[in-house]
């Protein structure tokens, strides 16, 4: 089917098709839905080789990362395809892991397919990827990945994140607060200590180790065994910690929510839904700094003026029954 047929089927011109198909031009609302209806009833679908010619774009996005285990690369790319679906922008992901030449590969490629922009992502906010993506001939927009300087780049709260959960902890009356969480090196978890500190008091406990169960039950462990006073309230640094962290507490005969509350950190849900009791946590809002990622480089690659520099997206607390919840982000 071509555009001639479908002018001929709904008795109108080929620029009223355009214009009713590309949403342009002057006409009633009702004769373009019209004209939609009867081209999805008769089977056409428009030639986007020749769309992209005349627009000049091919209405593609590359997106380029080097978290092969797509633990945070795929709610991001969820929320990128979301959002540019209904522009007509196809988006094709590219796994870089850490080799640079692997990197380099990948990029030429997507220039010579002549994407509209590029959308880097990885596995830390504080580690660029692999591979130079400055001065390139399309517009690059970074994602949960360090961005290079006059970029502009999208992140997690994450001090708003650690907020969320010690401030629900306290709600809940729990005052002896400790916070387990990963390598100290991760700017994120430097800067959820500090906001936890900020609320729970500057001598709380954190403790550093693993982003693993294991260090989760050695942290239990260690807590158990100090003489110190029990926490009655435990923030985890991820959800994989806060697993084990639960699972250390219930061999111990100690009783979750109601002797000690925990709360995680991703809201990964194949562990938090998993855990028992399920567990509260705080959701980085991945698949909407996706969306904000996939509509800039969108507003980029159509030549709009945006404002470079770093973008925080707040996250969100989902309480699951390890707080006492229903599983619904508040």
């Amino acid at each position: 089917m071509t555009i001639h047929d479908l002018a001929r089927a709904a008795d109108v011109s080929v620029s009223t098709v355009s214009k009713a198909l590309n949403d342009n031009g002057r006409m009633a609302l009702d004769t373009r839905e019209r004209i939609k209806r009867i081209a999805r009833e008769i089977g056409f679908r428009p030639n986007a080789l020749a769309k992209g010619l005349l627009s000049n774009r091919s209405l593609t996005v590359g997106l380029l990362t080097n978290d092969t285990y797509g633990r945070f690369t795929l709610p991001v790319m969820a929320g990128i395809s979301e959002a540019l679906v209904d522009h007509g922008v196809s988006v094709f992901l590219c796994a870089i892991e850490d080799d640079p030449a692997l990197g380099k590969i990948h990029v030429d490629a997507m220039l010579d397919k002549q994407v509209d922009g590029i959308i880097a992502t990885g596995k830390r906010i504080d580690r660029s990827l692999p591979v130079d993506l400055t001065r390139l001939p399309v517009p690059v927009v970074y994602a949960f990945t360090q961005g290079e300087p006059n970029s502009v780049t999208l992140t997690s709260d994450d001090g708003h994140g650690a907020a969320l959960a010690t401030e629900w902890l306290r709600k809940l009356g729990r005052r002896r607060l400790v916070h387990v969480t990963g390598p100290s090196d991760f700017v994120s978890v430097r800067e959820r200590a500090a906001a936890f500190r900020e609320l729970a008091g500057s001598d709380a406990r954190v403790l550093n180790g693993a982003w693993s169960e294991a260090w989760g039950h050695e942290a239990v462990a260690a807590l158990w065994s100090s003489g110190d006073a029990k926490p009655d309230g435990i923030f985890c640094g991820n959800d994989q910690i806060a697993r084990g962290v639960v699972d250390a507490l219930r061999e111990r005969g100690v009783a979750v929510p109601e002797n000690v509350s925990v709360i995680g950190f991703d809201n990964w849900e194949i562990v938090a839904a998993q855990t028992r009791p399920p567990l509260t946590t705080i959701d980085m809002n991945l698949k909407e700094l996706g969306r904000e990622a996939g509509l800039t480089v969108l507003a980029l690659a159509e030549g709009k003026n945006v404002e470079p520099g770093l973008r925080r997206l707040p996250c969100k607390l989902v309480v699951r029954q390890s707080c006492g919840g229903d599983g619904q982000p508040l």
